[in-house]
């Protein structure tokens, strides 16, 4: 938790799921399979979440612009949990040939990677899709990033059994389509084909930006500013009524304060399975108590390092993480990049 004005209207917030699984649990999100079925099942979809990652991400927030408010998806935990559990209960019966859930894109996103990782292409009939508002365009249906969605390919010999599970767990389902051996992704509305691409230039070749950059004019100064905020001064010792006062601004800022208020109204203990948490640097959380198995989560950045020197900053923040994740005596194995860039439309 780090407090700082430029995030004052905007403020941002990472999370982070991680879950463990056996390897011959795992369901990919791949079409194959002349013939096989395309169902898309959970939630309907509505208008909530239409642009939603896609436009929050790297958007700018100020007073002249409409609310972006209605384009962040409206999440139900109860639909959630039980898709979860009817998802388990469809791979313990072997009854999906793949899987994907419905993010960023909605049906356009799975569609063309469930498409492009398979061996053939997918024909999808948009009108098949149960909505939520049914003014809803086909371009918005594509794009809505509804929650609490999957969409899986399934056999026509598994399709009584799929049906089955879906009725036991009481989770709405449409049949929109069936992959193809043409190599396309054809999705019709109505009948009239409103798609028809290769689905690796949607889903992994798309087009590259090449948008200008620039070192921002005001970074030189930041960097050579001495300690008395004036870069004509650099050189010249603090005064003791500077240092005074610079203390005293130090530990009045919020950053300093025990951040135990917030991390206390949570119970990081639920389950039993936390080994270590706040205020470690590192979380550590039991897989399995037989062999002694967790795993060790550490989120770490600084902000001024970053302002100072982006790259640098990138790389302390990395590196922090992993000093934290070692010393919880866990062996870093991965790293997941979130560097928070800001728009790609302003050069600095």
């Amino acid at each position: 938790m780090v407090f700082d004005s430029v995030y004052q209207g905007n403020p941002l917030v990472n999370a982070l799921a991680v879950g463990v699984m056996r390897h011959e649990d795992i369901r990919l999100a791949n079409a194959s399979g002349k013939g096989n079925k395309v169902v898309l099942f959970g939630a309907r979809t509505g208008g909530d979440g239409i642009g939603g990652a896609s436009v929050l991400a790297s958007e700018s927030f100020d007073d002249t612009k409409p609310s972006k408010r209605p384009a962040v998806q409206v999440g139900d935990p109860f639909a959630e949990k039980v898709l979860i559990e009817c998802c388990l209960e469809l791979f313990k019966g072997s009854l999906v040939e793949g899987i994907q859930d419905l993010g960023a894109a909605g049906i356009s996103c799975a569609t063309s990677e469930l498409a492009s990782n398979g061996d053939g292409g997918m024909e999808v009939e948009l009108t098949s899709v149960l909505l939520r508002d049914p003014t809803l365009t086909p371009g918005e249906i594509l794009m809505s990033e509804s929650q609490e969605r999957m969409m899986a390919v399934v056999t026509p010999e598994n399709i009584a059994a799929f049906e089955a599970v879906m009725d036991k767990w009481a989770v709405e389902y449409s049949w929109l389509g069936e992959v193809t051996d043409t190599g396309r992704l054809i999705i019709t509305w109505e009948g009239e084909v409103i798609v028809d691409v290769d689905p690796r230039t949607v889903a992994h070749d798309g087009p590259v930006y090449d948008r200008p950059y620039a070192r921002p004019e005001w970074q030189d100064a930041v960097q050579a500013d001495a300690f008395t905020g004036s870069v004509q001064d650099a050189g010249r010792p603090a005064a003791p009524a500077e240092l005074a006062a610079a203390i005293t601004e130090l530990v009045a800022s919020p950053n300093m304060c025990s951040k135990s208020w917030i991390t206390n109204q949570y119970d990081r203990y639920v389950g039993g399975n936390t080994a270590m948490a706040f205020p470690d640097d590192a979380g550590v959380v039991r897989v399995d108590e037989e062999t002694g198995l967790g795993v060790a989560l550490a989120t770490d950045a600084n902000g001024r390092y970053t302002y100072l020197d982006p790259y640098h900053g990138a790389q302390l923040a990395l590196a922090e993480a992993y000093r934290n994740v070692a010393t919880s005596g866990a062996v870093p194995m991965a790293v997941s990049d979130c560097l928070n860039f800001g728009s790609p439309r302003t050069p600095t």
